[in-house]
């Protein structure tokens, strides 16, 4: 089955046809012919030239055929190169006539661009874009950027809408709508802050216009919501160098109050942890242990091993002093010492 383009192709020149056979271009021997040819044509591509409804839906009236192929021929001749003069001030002069567009060229145009609205209303976007170029072809007209814009909106395409609305703007930048086709295609790309941009700078010529009003609302709330997101994305994880985590400082806060908080080291007791914790020097020196491994040196000392072993089989608190006094713990408390005192020198 036809898609609706070729349908609508088909459609007038069945049309063209008829009016062939009307106005005397067929010999009146030829015309019986000429009707069996239609009805063949209509039955293989499902048109019906008598209905109403195709007539509503395929017609380019008041335009037909000849006059689209006239506007091609017309264009045609325009882009072909002139014929080189004497001067460049009289080749510019002669190009510059060549392309100003006549009252006729204008009329025409202003019939496709009412044939496009008509097609837009009936969301036939692809034929309506097609009407809209020709009229651009005969007369540049900032309308007509507008109006081809809002149609590729419809087909979803909203880099080339944005395209067509900066090109009215280029034509006219007091014309306030193409300033809304171009907020409403920035807005569906997802560029918000330019979609803010072009709602205001219409408002500024049509500051009553309701609709832009209520767009720039809308895309003000989306600009707003994606800064939020676009923030929150880029929020390191809460906890700081205390959160526990891959490779990071383990939770000593939480150590301190699972180990009972304030334990007044006293008697080779457990010292005081959740003051430790607050105390920037150990904190930093803590952090520079977890950074050169020294976590992993402590748990293969023996001592701590057992220390570990005993706590989680529901042994009592360690000795401290005990763990002080233990040669291979003050060796490695010297080694460490001597690795911040490296590490100080080398941040300095």
């Amino acid at each position: 089955m036809a898609d609706a383009k070729k349908k609508q192709l088909v459609f007038n020149i069945i049309e063209f046809l008829r009016t062939s056979a009307q106005d005397g271009t067929v010999k009146e021997d030829d015309k019986e012919s000429l009707e069996v040819a239609v009805q063949c044509i209509a039955e293989s591509f499902g048109v019906d030239p008598d209905s109403s409804e195709d007539q509503k839906s395929y017609s380019i009236a008041p335009a037909s055929l000849l006059s689209i192929l006239d506007v091609f021929l017309k264009t045609k001749a325009k882009s072909a190169p002139s014929a080189p003069t004497s001067t460049s001030t009289a080749g510019n002069a002669g190009a510059k006539g060549s392309s100003d567009p006549t009252e006729e060229d204008k009329k025409q145009a202003e019939q496709l661009k009412a044939k496009g609205n008509s097609l837009m209303s009936s969301k036939l976007y692809d034929s309506a874009i097609e009407q809209y170029t020709q009229a651009i072809a005969l007369y540049p007209n900032p309308v007509y950027y507008s109006n081809r814009a809002a149609a590729w909106g419809g087909l979803g395409k909203h880099e080339k809408a944005a395209e067509d609305a900066e090109k009215a703007l280029g034509l006219d930048p007091n014309f306030a709508k193409a300033y809304s086709r171009l907020g409403h295609a920035h807005f569906s790309t997802g560029d918000y802050p330019s979609a803010v941009q072009a709602y205001e700078d219409g408002l500024k010529l049509d500051p009553s216009n309701t609709n832009m009003k209520t767009a720039l609302a809308t895309a003000k709330s989306k600009l707003a919501e994606s800064s939020t997101n676009s923030v929150a994305d880029r929020e390191p994880p809460s906890g700081g160098a205390g959160a526990g985590g891959a490779g990071g400082m383990p939770d000593l806060s939480s150590l301190a109050s699972m180990l009972g908080g304030a334990g007044g080291g006293n008697g080779g007791g457990m010292p005081d942890l959740a003051s430790m914790m607050r105390n920037p020097q150990l904190m930093a020196m803590a952090q520079q242990m977890m950074a050169n491994g020294g976590l992993e040196r402590l748990m293969q000392n023996p001592a701590l091993r057992g220390m570990a072993e005993n706590m989680q089989n529901g042994g009592g608190m360690p000795d401290m002093s005990q763990l002080a006094n233990d040669p291979s713990m003050r060796e490695l408390a010297q080694q460490f010492m001597g690795g911040q005192g490296q590490g100080q020198g080398r941040g300095a």
